[in-house]
């Protein structure tokens, strides 16, 4: 006789939610006077069948569903993510968060490794989807890679939704949103995401385009921005930003921002919610008001490497100054914890937001 497998999954909620020790306690307490889970539980050898295989489930760091071939297999293993092949995880009784990742980065092939690790990282087993627009003419990319691995977002929905978005940033943000050859696309996307996908994570230019869809424009800098800088948390109760620090840290490389007294209008015009905020920075941290879409106008998913290559890149051009607050010659990540609490919170949310629809204690 086995576990109830919807009761499982239920009970996996809690444990992003609650302490393991919490739960388990109130699961037995609850057994033993015949509440909720006595029905399902019924003896003592059943309870702690189902307890122990939940709890080691979620002791550890799960898994990265990717193909055994796949180029950053050997770094995610070198800083100790898991991943099994889709063979094996077909085997299982474990339905992964489908994460569509629309990737129009610069050399995207080397970036993706800074997406995978932070996600890697969550309790929960992760089947990350890399998608690619059919209007854009990736240049920097190696054709085979693409046409390998990536899907069009229509393809990655086929056989079933995605649970999660992620957009990421581009080297577009000074040029206006609807001269940007892929505009129409990008649009199309979001519009549909935001009917279809529980949140969708928009970085560097990718947030300002969420702004943008709210009616709020950004501007182009002077100079670039460009360096490490404090954010302070303006949201202890959010269910993703609550559990960062309340000042941290944060890579920013961006040629444009959005003007303060546009994001406080738009906050009190009920449009967005105004999420963390630096001096250098602006409201770089925002969603939406119905916590569709969240905005990450820094770059999080940034490792040190990633951050000292571009410094190094941009070093001799005379409109660039260099990056503050970090020695490309020496990098040091000072926003790790940053990245990993920001990622595995946005994760367990749409987690949550998913598993919690059809749950009725």
């Amino acid at each position: 006789m086995g576990v109830d497998t919807t009761l499982s999954s239920k009970v996996q909620v809690l444990f992003l939610i609650w302490p393991p020790k919490f739960i388990c306690l109130v699961i037995i307490c609850n057994i033993r006077s015949g509440g909720y889970f006595k029905k399902f539980w019924p003896d003592g050898s059943l309870i702690c069948k189902g307890i122990i295989s939940i709890f080691l489930k979620f002791k550890y760091k799960m898994t990265l569903i990717v193909d055994p071939d796949y180029h950053a297999v050997p770094i995610l293993e070198k800083n100790g993510i898991r991943w099994i092949p889709h063979s094996q995880a077909k085997l299982q009784d474990i339905r992964p968060l489908r994460i569509g990742i629309l990737n129009i980065m610069p050399l995207g092939e080397k970036y993706e490794f800074n997406i995978l690790h932070p996600l890697g990282l969550s309790i929960l087993q992760l089947e990350p989807i890399w998608i690619r627009l059919e209007s854009h003419n990736y240049k920097t990319w190696e054709s085979k890679h693409l046409d390998e691995i990536y899907v069009t977002y229509e393809e990655a929905n086929q056989n079933s939704p995605l649970d999660g978005l992620i957009l990421t940033g581009a080297p577009v943000e000074t040029i206006n949103f609807e001269e940007v050859h892929y505009w129409e696309e990008i649009r199309l996307i979001l519009n549909n995401a935001r009917q279809t996908i529980t949140s969708t994570l928009g970085l560097c230019w990718a947030g300002f385009v969420m702004a943008y869809l709210e009616g709020i424009n950004k501007f182009n800098y002077n100079k670039k921005l460009f360096g490490v800088f404090e954010l302070k948390n303006l949201a202890p109760d959010h269910p993703i930003i609550g559990e960062l620090d309340d000042i941290f840290l944060c890579p920013q490389s961006r040629h444009a921002g959005i003007p303060d007294d546009a994001m406080e209008k738009a906050e009190k015009d009920g449009k967005i919610k105004l999420l963390a905020y630096g001096n250098e920075a602006g409201y770089s941290i925002f969603s939406t008001s119905d916590d569709r879409f969240l905005a990450h106008t820094g770059h999080p998913e940034y490792n040190a490497t990633r951050f000292a290559d571009e410094a190094k890149r941009d070093h001799n051009n005379p409109s660039v100054p260099d990056p503050v607050n970090f020695d490309f010659e020496n990098p040091i990540n000072r926003w790790r914890s940053h990245r990993n609490i920001f990622f595995s919170q946005w994760v367990s949310y749409c987690y949550q937001k998913i598993s919690t629809q059809d749950m009725n204690f």
